[in-house]
């Protein structure tokens, strides 16, 4: 089935940024990721950044960041779907956790989204660009959010899928992705979760609260990297890609794309997100997403 839809085997590279005609033509409407080369090179970010300029520059900044005892924010636990602690810390102190000199009870991300580089690091901006002008122009706006993450290595993200066309830069160290098409959605297994969310207590120990007042949220139970097939066979039938996104590399990966992401300790990495063009392809998923669930097949 990958094949029939012109999902490559892996996932392939480009040497040098795309041209906006090329990039719509070749990697937006057939909605397939790439990784390409040469496209941070005048970002003085790939030169500053490291965790002592992150000090210098703005380490009195106080950062979101999210708090997990095992690195996993936003994920299944139990019959739970549950959210991070989240606090508000000095960059200086998660820099010292990365770097050795002071300890924080659980995993500590910063991953905030919502175009925290913006709103919580503006000392940074000076050092990249506010978008990708060649896939600005190819989608015809400008980003809704521009991210700054920062992470332990034990910090995972959940596999999901997004409905943003997103760019992701590795301005240090290296990303894990592994990816799946939205073609596999049939083999990937939804349910409906009850919402809670890690509290912190002072002693250092973590506690699930259950947040009462929201929905329940659909979530993929399952971890790509140790599936359970006893409870779900059908995962079988589906094939991830698995690439690496190295310093000065920027990944495409397409809207509803599912993606699970590891990273190296100490990690810095910026992404644009450009919303989704609501057209065929978000219909052929719809249909697909709606024939899966009739079907009952998860």
């Amino acid at each position: 089935m990958l094949f029939e839809l012109s999902v490559p085997p892996a996932v392939p590279y480009l040497d040098k940024p795309p041209g906006p005609l090329h990039f719509y033509r070749d990697w937006v409407c057939p909605n397939r990721p790439c990784i390409i080369r040469n496209a941070l090179q005048h970002w003085p970010a790939l030169q500053k950044w490291s965790l002592p300029y992150l000090r210098a520059t703005a380490g009195s900044v106080e950062v979101s960041v999210a708090v997990t005892p095992d690195g996993y924010a936003d994920a299944v636990r139990g019959d739970r779907f549950v959210m991070p602690a989240e606090r508000r810390l000095p960059l200086s102190c998660v820099l010292d956790v990365l770097e050795g000199r002071a300890q924080h009870p659980g995993v500590l991300y910063v991953q905030k989204q919502c175009s925290n580089l913006l709103t919580e690091l503006p000392q940074l901006l000076p050092d990249l660009e506010p978008h990708v002008p060649w896939a600005s122009e190819a989608l015809g706006k400008m980003p809704d959010a521009v991210n700054f993450w920062l992470g332990e290595a034990a910090a995972v993200t959940s596999l999901h899928k997004d409905h943003y066309e997103n760019l992701y830069c590795v301005v240090s160290g290296e990303k894990h992705f592994l990816l799946h098409p939205p073609s596999d959605r049939p083999f990937i297994p939804y349910e409906l979760y009850p919402p809670a969310t890690y509290q912190l207590t002072e002693e250092g120990s973590f506690k699930v609260v259950d947040e009462e007042a929201m929905e329940k949220v659909p979530w993929i139970p399952l971890d790509p990297l140790a599936p359970d097939l006893a409870e779900y066979p059908s995962y079988s039938q589906a094939q991830a890609l698995h690439c690496t996104v190295q310093t000065g590399e920027m990944l495409y990966l397409p809207a509803l794309w599912f993606h699970h992401v590891q990273q190296s300790h100490g990690c810095m990495a910026v992404n644009f997100w450009y919303d989704m063009e609501y057209d065929l392809k978000y219909s052929y998923f719809q249909l697909l997403d709606s024939l899966t669930k009739a079907s009952g097949l998860n």
